[in-house]
């Protein structure tokens, strides 16, 4: 009798966990990966370093890049903007989307138009400390996912000389970057200290990015 009990307890169980397993396994159907709206290069190689896989799916948009806008706001719309874009192709999936600006007294830098421009945000730059602000967008539109935050981190700027700026843009291509640099490449020629993620400086927080999605994948 006593073994049957158990018997019967075992196969209860053994169905239980089979039934919850089963059941997540649906609910990871809708979310197996992530969709990034995204070309950046930096937010790939965070995805990548973290173990997420996505698909690429960079979001055809126009931008606001008012030099003069809130940066919240300004970043705010930018990745709501790539989120909704994409979601709209693909309402089942989750999309990942994310905008970042530098801001420094009152003015937003961008990505540079040219090397021209490059050189007069890095002087602009160049010995003072600015805010680099990362918005992150989490949307599955059947899901009725829709997460957002915005990520601030600081960097202060070494003095740079004509000839420092020139060493820095022979090394690294500032026209693909918020404020015509990056920190994860030659930043000890730049950039004499930061506070708050790395990773948001790169373009999105991972650390911030990672608890939510475990929500969801």
């Amino acid at each position: 009798m006593m073994e049957s009990l158990c018997n019967r307890k075992s196969q209860f169980y053994a169905a239980y966990h089979y039934h919850f397993f089963y059941m997540m396994s649906l609910y990871n159907i809708v979310f197996e990966s992530l969709i990034l709206a995204s070309a950046s290069p930096r937010r790939q190689e965070l995805l990548k370093s973290a173990h997420i896989p996505f698909t690429l799916c960079p979001a055809d948009v126009v931008e606001d890049e008012d030099p003069l806008a809130d940066p919240i706001t300004l970043v705010t719309h930018n990745a709501s903007l790539k989120a909704h874009a994409v979601a709209k192709a693909h309402p089942s999936e989750l999309i990942l989307a994310a905008d970042t600006t530098v801001a420094l007294d009152g003015h937003v830098f961008n990505k540079p138009a040219d090397l021209a421009e490059a050189r007069v945000i890095l002087r602009m730059l160049s010995g003072k400390t600015h805010t680099v602000f990362t918005a992150v967008h989490l949307l599955a539109l059947d899901a009725k996912v829709d997460e957002a935050w915005v990520a601030q981190a600081t960097v202060t700027f070494k003095d740079l000389d004509e000839q420092a700026i020139d060493n820095y843009i022979q090394l690294v291509n500032p026209l693909d970057k918020a404020g015509a640099y990056g920190i994860q490449a030659h930043a000890e020629l730049i950039i004499s200290g930061f506070t708050g993620l790395r990773s948001t400086i790169m373009g999105l927080p991972i650390e911030e990015l990672l608890p939510r999605l475990k929500t969801y994948l």
